[in-house]
């Protein structure tokens, strides 16, 4: 399961059961509450049987954390202490970028492209994620 936080708004993806293709899936909205919101992003991993969450972190440009990559990595670890799943960062540096621009090449309008945009980033980013993974050859 991917997950992209934000400060209103939190992006989930999923991928097939192959590990090959990631889908947007949901977009979680902030209640104000951290505990609450990462209850709800644990129920959607037990809905989808995730073996694992992967969190985008908004590195710098030049790879370095600045203050949104610290403060979702710290929060990465506080929803790792409450599950028994694995759950990694992976650098999601231009995936809302490349979802907007995806969203825009199909029409659609920015109102509609908001409602979304958070799921499809959080998709682009899990699809990095499995395209980068070592994956056992054919022969295996």
């Amino acid at each position: 399961m991917g997950v992209d936080l934000g400060s209103k708004r939190i992006g989930v993806a999923v991928s097939d059961s192959g590990g090959v293709l990631a889908s947007p899936y949901e977009v979680v909205v902030r209640s104000g509450d951290e505990q609450r919101d990462h209850r709800r992003l644990l129920e959607i991993a037990e809905e989808l049987e995730a073996e694992r969450i992967v969190i985008g972190l908004p590195l710098s440009l030049d790879g370095s954390m600045g203050p949104t990559a610290v403060a979702y990595a710290a929060e990465a670890e506080r929803l790792g202490a409450t599950t028994q799943l694995p759950v990694e960062t992976y650098d999601e540096r231009f995936t809302t970028v490349t979802a907007d621009r995806s969203l825009m090449e199909r029409k659609m309008k920015a109102d509609a492209r908001r409602r979304i945009i958070d799921k499809v980033a959080a998709a682009v980013m899990l699809q990095a994620w499995l395209d980068g993974r070592p994956r056992p050859s054919e022969s295996d």
